[in-house]
């Protein structure tokens, strides 16, 4: 059975609201309640659109009256309006009295109240049922009436290629891998590996690496960290350009805000609170071209501020030490194990900021556990230490709970970072940073001195998107293709790799192999399994062989700064079933453990 098999039934993102919680009997009241707690709170300001009542009654596997009366009694409360086909907005919110911060920290998630303590369990009275409040006509202005009812994919069919070689058919050059003949991986594990950053791995991959890779042909891509490009959503786009157009004064197509448009933080830190369990004001969030250029941006303010060091993950995102590094920051390896990154191995490294990717870590999958959440906090407390939070994918679960985001924990230590990359597509260029108040003015001087602020235009669209709930309606829809093909992923490795263990199946858009073991000694910095050692095979042979059979993917090496085991990284919302099952067929071929009977190991 693949990792993360077991169904996380009764769970939503939407308020990370989990049916469990619920007494018995009693599931309306506390759904009540839960709303209440979060229109007062601020996760669910004036103007916000609650799901419809059929999706969350599905996500929480209750009934939809349970749900229904929930609404009704909020309604009744004068908190929410029907809206037709518009659905159920707040309409009314608690005048939050003096001290009491409605939004930019730690919100009533689970375990943790709108002021940083620890909140009220489920029985706990809301003090904002009986509250006066201030009301509103109705939604959001600018906010576009649409159907509830689940998207239709663009008519553009399954991809038939995503470059013009593909169309060709043939299979790819291993010039993406060229770079490490005689740099100790054409000849074995444990032979010029290099065991620390700037050494053996580090110093032979170029600045260019996925550029190189992406632009080799291949037949089937399966390179980690797309999403599915050909179910973006062109039509509903269009629709929201139009509209945005017509509304647009001409002051609009003038020069914007450096933090962004005023219209998408809005959004941003709505769909933040209802689905990432973040309160943050708009004044908070500054809107960058895509992750890459938040971690730029951190990188370049704390080296001014005198930190030179940002510890990372290992195995971890290579694409993210190119960035930290390219800026002069050194990026210590801080080893992961089944529960996150090991805190002691933190401390002992003495660096003053770590980034984590902490709700689905990159690549290996694990989610960091509670008592690691807790040692991570103690942390940062005691040593001043700065978390930098990469939420690159928390959206795409299928099998797990939501995992509650490190920011609405710690907002005075966590700088948050997310983007549409995952969710949209990468092209679009468009993310968003959360950072601590000792280094905001810094961020949006950077920000401003980097390139004036993104595009408008899009952020005006993207904005109207996440208003008028088309971007849910599309996660639920497209979630539901990724978790076909990743099932069709992990049958394909059943078959034709029986000797690879899976790892990070529950949530994300990649699949991390690895061979010769069951769990995950191989993404520490352990001694090898003398099998492994001995046939002197490696990922990066892999890789190349792969590709050279028109299948692209990318070694687990590439991520790595320490010595393991070999495994390959690969990603699969971007293909049919066919492809998939194609590709890694031949990918058995090259791994030389295929053959049909067997099923793959899992930890």
């Amino acid at each position: 059975m693949a990792e993360g098999s077991i169904r996380a039934a009764g769970t939503s993102d939407f308020l990370q609201l989990d049916i469990g919680e619920a007494p018995a009997g009693g599931r309306a009241d506390w759904l009540a309640r839960r709303l209440r707690e979060a229109i007062a709170d601020g996760r669910l300001p004036v103007g916000s659109r609650l799901p419809a009542t059929r999706v969350l009654a599905a996500d929480l596997g209750v009934s939809r009256g349970v749900v229904t009366e929930a609404y009704r009694r909020l309604g009744e409360d004068g908190q929410l309006a029907g809206r037709g086909r518009g659905g159920t907005v707040v309409v009314a919110a608690p005048v939050a009295g003096p001290g009491v911060r409605a939004s930019g920290g730690a919100v009533a998630g689970p375990g943790v109240g709108a002021s940083g303590g620890v909140a009220a369990g489920p029985g706990a009275r809301s003090s904002g049922s009986r509250v006066t409040q201030r009301r509103v006509g109705g939604p959001s202005v600018g906010s576009v009436v649409t159907s509830t009812a689940d998207p239709v994919a663009d008519p553009v069919g399954e991809p038939a290629g995503e470059a013009a070689g593909e169309a060709a058919g043939g299979a790819g050059s291993p010039e993406p891998f060229a770079s490490w003949a005689g740099s100790g991986f054409g000849s074995g594990v444990g032979t010029g590996f290099g065991t620390g950053a700037g050494s053996g791995f580090g110093a032979d991959i170029g600045p260019d690496v996925f550029d190189v890779l992406r632009a080799a042909p291949a037949r089937i891509d399966l390179s980690p960290g797309v999403p599915d490009l050909a179910a973006f959503p062109r039509a509903a786009w269009l629709r929201a350009e139009r509209e945005v157009l017509a509304g647009l004064p001409a002051a609009g197509f003038g020069y914007g805000d450096p933090r962004g448009a005023l219209a998408l933080r809005r959004a941003v830190a709505g769909w933040l609170a209802r689905y990432r369990g973040i309160a943050v004001d708009p004044e908070e969030v500054i809107i960058t071209a895509g992750t890459a250029q938040a971690l730029g941006l951190v990188a370049q303010v704390l080296r001014g501020a005198g930190i030179r060091e940002i510890a990372v993950e290992d195995p971890g995102s290579l694409g993210a030490r190119q960035h930290l590094r390219y800026w002069g920051v050194a990026t210590p390896p801080v080893g992961v194990d089944e529960e996150g990154v090991r805190v002691e191995e933190l401390r002992a490294s003495g660096a003053r900021a770590v980034l984590l990717t902490p709700a689905h870590q990159f690549p290996t999958g694990v989610v960091l556990g509670g008592a690691r959440r807790r040692e991570l906090m103690r942390w940062a407390a005691e040593a001043g230490g700065l978390i930098i939070e990469d939420d690159y994918d928390a959206e795409h679960r299928y099998d797990r709970p939501p995992v509650a985001a490190l920011r609405s924990l710690l907002p005075e230590q966590v700088c948050y970072a997310g983007s549409v990359s995952k969710l949209l597509a990468p092209a679009l260029r468009v993310g968003w940073l959360l950072a601590p108040p000792a280094y905001r003015e810094a961020l949006v001087d950077a920000r401003r001195f980097a390139d004036l602020g993104n595009a408008v235009l899009p952020q005006l669209v993207l904005a109207r998107l996440m208003e008028t709930g088309e971007l849910e309606r599309r996660l639920r829809w497209v979630r539901r293709r990724h978790r076909q093909r990743r099932d069709a992923m992990i049958a394909a490795v059943r078959r034709h790799l029986p000797g690879a263990t899976v790892h990070g199946a529950a949530a994300g858009l990649h699949l991390t192999l690895t061979f010769g073991v069951r769990d995950l000694r191989p993404f520490g910095a352990h001694d090898l399994p003398g099998s492994v050692d001995s046939a002197r095979v490696v990922d990066v042979e892999w890789a190349a062989a792969a590709l050279e059979r028109g299948v692209k993917v990318q070694p687990l090496s590439w991520h790595r700064q320490r010595a393991g085991a070999p495994g390959l990284v690969l990603g699969y919302a971007a293909r049919t079933a066919g492809e998939i099952a194609e590709g890694v067929a031949g990918l058995g071929e090259v791994v030389g453990l295929g053959g049909a009977g067997s099923a793959g190991r899992t930890p």
